[in-house]
């Protein structure tokens, strides 16, 4: 099997609700596994991507929101066994028991530094017993178990924990070894079986489709159906795109109980990463083969573009990593090909780089809109030869360059704006 293969293979995971939230109760529950007793106190540390993502995140099977509920119902209800989806098990009581302990201050959250690098502490504390989990640089990671002060678990990464940001990445990612040209001759390549895995995704994701346009909680899903004239798929591309990509992100987002499939740690990319090249592939009748090609396609510029700006910044990697993804996938969809994949990546980095990401929120719909309408209109310019030369703004000499530049905007350029958001939410706070 391709070693591209193989990246996006392990990378592709379903997530129920935004991914932070799924993984502070994830923290917390793992933590409450090695404890017994009456509860004394639950804390959890997070970097600022974190806190940020899920400070009004919905939570799944809750009409809550936030960082605090996340950690009381992953302290009540949370399965450990089941990752990202460890909420997926909640009853209607298990809320109210949530909130009790809320409101008789057992729950707290803390912001653990200002960082792109994912950071979370759970910490559980009851009459007899103190846990301690430690969660890295991805969503499930767990590099430290700590349980009544001995050490039952700690990786290598953990030894390592006391690294820069800058320090880490230095470490090259293995995608960062490849060029766009490569990345193409094996999108173009690879036996088709190989990554018919990928089918998976539009299942999970349709039905989360379907859940946002169902649903009496969701708004933004049926005003995009009526754009749509009223079709989950019409004639119009751009149009279809947006619905079957922005109806999924706001069920998500409001934590309706529906997985997304994830890519580099979110679902929100994995919906911006496959469901407008959903409605590509269905209004022109193509091949399941050409569908699953550009998917990979999609998924791994995501991922050049996202393992340089870092898993959690303050730009919106949905938009602009996913995004990217998703208008190289329909660039090649429709007969581009080194050239205007090129072409397109310049007129995206060009465009909505540098868009914020204020956490997982009903925004998050919006700027899926913003994101499918640039997309088709860079792949369109693309087609026709129109682009921004590469002399122009971030725009590197080659392509990979410009993706390393996108990424580069969020993490280090946009740290002070990530501090700045934080700030912004405290002062809700207050």
């Amino acid at each position: 099997m391709n070693e591209l293969t193989k990246l996006i293979k392990a990378d592709m995971l379903p997530a129920l609700g935004v991914t932070e939230p799924g993984a502070i109760a994830f923290s917390v529950a793992k933590a409450r596994s090695y404890t017994k007793g009456e509860l004394k106190h639950v804390n959890v540390a997070m970097n600022s991507g974190m806190y940020k993502n899920a400070f009004t995140c919905g939570i799944p099977n809750s009409n809550e929101v936030g960082n605090v509920f996340a950690a009381a119902l992953g302290y009540v209800a949370g399965n450990a066994e089941k990752g990202l989806e460890s909420l997926a098990d909640v009853k209607p009581e298990d809320n109210v028991t949530a909130q009790k302990l809320i409101d008789e201050g057992k729950i707290t959250v803390e912001l653990s530094g200002i960082t792109s690098r994912i950071f979370i502490q759970a910490t559980v504390e009851t009459e007899s017993d103190k846990a301690i989990v430690t969660i890295r640089d991805s969503h499930t990671n767990i590099t430290k178990i700590e349980v009544n002060g001995e050490v039952l678990e700690e990786s290598e990464a953990e030894h390592a924990a006391d690294t820069t940001e800058a320090d880490a990445k230095e470490a090259v990612h293995s995608i960062h070894g490849y060029t766009l040209k490569e990345i193409l001759e094996y999108v173009e390549t690879v036996p088709v079986e190989e990554i018919e895995f990928v089918k998976e995704a539009y299942k999970v994701n349709l039905e989360l489709f379907h859940e946002g346009l169902e649903n009496p909680r969701t708004t933004f899903a049926r005003t995009l159906l009526a754009m749509n004239g009223g079709k989950e798929i019409s004639d119009d591309e751009k149009n279809t795109a947006s619905l079957l990509c922005n109806a999924a992100i706001e069920a998500r987002v409001i934590g309706l109980d529906k997985p997304a499939m994830s890519i580099t740690g979110s679902g929100a990319h994995g919906i911006i990463a496959t469901m407008p090249l959903y409605g590509v592939y269905k209004i022109n009748h193509l091949s399941e083969e050409i569908l699953y090609r550009a998917t990979m396609l999609s998924y791994l510029v995501c991922t050049y573009i996202k393992e340089y700006s870092g898993r959690l910044s303050a730009f919106c990697g949905c938009a602009i990593a996913a995004g990217s993804g998703m208008a190289c996938g329909v660039c090649y969809m429709k007969g581009g090909r080194l050239k205007e994949l090129e072409y397109t990546l310049n007129n995206m980095a060009s465009s909505i780089t540098g868009m914020i990401c204020d956490g997982g929120n009903q925004g998050c719909t919006m700027k899926g809109v913003a994101a499918c309408d640039t997309a088709f209109r860079s792949v369109e310019f693309a087609l026709e030869g129109v682009h921004i030369d590469k002399a122009h703004g971030i725009n590197g000499a080659t392509p990979e360059e410009t993706m390393r530049n996108m990424g580069l905007i969020a993490s280090p350029g946009m740290v002070a704006t990530e501090k700045t958001i934080v700030e912004i939410f405290e002062d809700k706070l207050r």
